[in-house]
């Protein structure tokens, strides 16, 4: 019985052995795929990782690209503005500085410093303003006043004594009036040569009498340079042609063969290098010193190219600087000076003996110098804001951008300014502690509240840059009454010279430098101060030309002793006409 038992037990178990395997082998290959199938799950996890990483990473360089494309199609709309666009930076309408103008100009407290549309706010509401209507008037007599200063030759048409008979009774005919017709005649100028003939006279008792032969010449004037046919008027005109009128040497040279004779660039170019080394050196060195004695002075500085400086390569680069007056001096002085660099030695040289107020740009040359405060330049600051508004998309909106808000405060700055221009000096200090500075304070607290939120190498960000980097010599511009709020008229000054170096390109030498930025001065001083450069430098020439060895102070454009003829017939555009302009560009 029992043996059966166990039979059936062996029976039963053998299959029971069977499927505890097949169990097992399929679990070991569920294991085997579940190990498998985690292994997958973390190849495709890291791969999710990584393709997520990767993402993330051409998502940023697309951000990066379309950040650079909009920085390049800004410079781009920028550059093509400045080549094709309108060069004027008046304002256009509707933007928030208008507001608050008109605002002002309506009747707000002038106590108010703080702009009403306020620029600091980007919730900031703007006022809507009509236009007002204007009639243009032209004044009556103005072709009189303009053809005043000319002689008039008058030509009359009558009848002859036989034809004023009435062609109809044949009585004779009475004058009843003229009908005048004016036309502007031009008269070519002359080129003659003068002949000094100086008459030599002989004793010729003394020759027969054995003592010799006394002869006494005639008294005639020295030439101006020696063994030369260069006269005080030749000089005078080819200095006026080329620094007044932008003229190069070697179209006057085509010019007189035009005229039916020869002078070369190369003789005029030696002319006018002798005559400032003989005479005008003097002149452009009692400037100097006259400027010197000033309190307040404007600079400023243009690339100058000069073909052969020892030891430089004809296309290195040099410099021309300009050292002016400002509006309060009492006489008008241009200094113009040729360097090699732009280093601050420049200055510092030519700044030895001032002590006072300086405007500038804001080139770091002018900083910290000895006895010298930097004052900056307003318009400068103004400037780039106004470009990041030129370099916007068509058809995008200024109104309420940082730039416009900027532009707003800054203006209105400017339109104080034309406010106080008719004010002393003095009044014109505690009017803009009164009112101008709380406004300048408030535009630099903004611009530092909002660097952090533009980015610095786009052009609103350098635009904020610029000027938190210039606001201690933006803010000297508070310390006196006397100074201005730009550097506007150092620029006007030396765009004579850019625009002759357009049309004459460089100078050969650097005694032709040289010659050219003491000539600069002479002229220069002698518009800025109303006088015919022409006719002065002619009286300048004669006068040094018979007396070499006098002081050149008596003979500066403000001296007593200059005759009423080299006074300009025309009515020289002062400085005081210029900013009015200027002013006007940012009301």
């Amino acid at each position: 019985m029992d043996t059966t038992i166990d039979i059936r037990k062996n029976i039963y178990r053998v299959p029971e052995a069977a499927g505890n395997t097949t169990m097992a082998m399929e679990n070991a290959a569920l294991k085997y795929q579940n190990a498998a199938f985690k292994e997958e799950v973390t190849r495709l996890s890291g791969e999710c990782v990584a393709l997520r990483q990767k993402n993330e990473e051409l998502e940023s360089q697309v951000a990066l690209l379309k950040t650079a494309i909009e920085f390049y199609e800004g410079q781009a709309r920028q550059y093509r503005h400045e080549l094709f666009g309108q060069s004027s930076e008046k304002t256009q309408a509707g933007c928030a500085q208008k507001a608050i103008t008109e605002e002002k100009e309506a009747g707000c407290a002038e106590a108010d410093a703080r702009p009403k549309a306020d620029p600091y706010d980007s919730e900031s509401k703007y006022l809507d303003y009509d236009v007002r209507a204007h009639k243009r008037h032209k004044r009556v007599g103005k072709r009189e006043d303009d053809l005043s200063g000319l002689s008039v030759e008058r030509i009359d048409y009558e009848l002859l004594e036989g034809e004023r008979g009435c062609p109809c009774c044949g009585r004779q005919m009475e004058d009843i009036g003229v009908e005048v017709r004016r036309e502007l005649v031009f008269v070519p100028a002359q080129h003659i040569v003068r002949e000094h003939a100086t008459h030599k006279y002989a004793c010729r008792g003394c020759e027969c009498c054995g003592g010799g032969t006394t002869v006494v010449e005639a008294e005639a004037p020295a030439p101006l340079i020696s063994r030369s046919l260069a006269s005080p008027s030749a000089v005078a005109y080819i200095s006026v042609q080329k620094y007044v009128y932008c003229v190069p040497l070697y179209r006057m040279e085509k010019g007189f063969e035009r005229d039916g004779f020869f002078l070369s660039r190369q003789t005029m170019a030696n002319w006018l290098i002798v005559c400032v080394d003989m005479y005008l050196y003097k002149v452009y060195i009692a400037l100097m010193r006259c400027l010197l004695k000033e309190s307040v002075l404007h600079s400023d500085a243009t690339p100058h190219q000069v073909l052969h400086e020892e030891g430089r390569d004809a296309k290195a680069k040099s410099y021309e600087w300009l050292y002016r007056t400002t509006g309060c001096a009492d006489h008008q002085i241009l200094v113009f000076e040729y360097t090699q660099t732009k280093g601050r030695e420049n200055p510092e040289k030519s700044l030895k003996g001032f002590s006072g107020l300086l405007h500038c740009d804001g080139d770091a040359t002018y900083h910290d110098l000895d006895g010298v405060t930097a004052v900056g330049c307003w318009s400068h600051s103004r400037r780039k804001f106004h470009n990041v508004i030129k370099a916007l998309p068509n058809g995008s909106d200024a109104e309420g951008s940082y730039a416009d808000r900027a532009m707003a405060c800054i203006n209105y700055l400017f339109h104080l300014e034309k406010r106080f221009k008719s004010l002393s000096p003095e009044d014109r200090y505690i009017k803009r502690l009164e009112l101008s500075v709380p406004i300048a304070e408030n535009f630099f607290y903004w611009a530092k509240a909002v660097e952090g939120l533009v980015m610095p190498a786009f052009p609103i960000g350098k635009a904020i840059g610029y000027a938190l980097n210039q606001k201690e010599y933006l803010m000297n511009v508070f310390l006196d009454g006397r100074l201005e709020f730009t550097n506007n008229r150092a620029e006007r000054s030396i765009r004579t010279f850019v625009l002759g170096k357009k049309n004459w390109l460089f100078s050969n030498t650097p005694d032709g430098a040289y010659a050219s930025s003491v000539i600069y001065s002479v002229v220069g001083t002698a518009l800025e101060n109303g006088l015919d450069p022409y006719r002065y430098i002619v009286w300048l020439l004669e006068a040094m030309q018979k007396n070499p060895v006098g002081g050149a102070e008596a003979l500066l454009p403000w001296c007593a002793c200059l005759p009423g003829e080299c006074r300009s017939r025309a009515q020289w555009k002062g400085a005081g006409q210029n900013e009015e302009e200027e002013h006007e560009l940012y009301d």
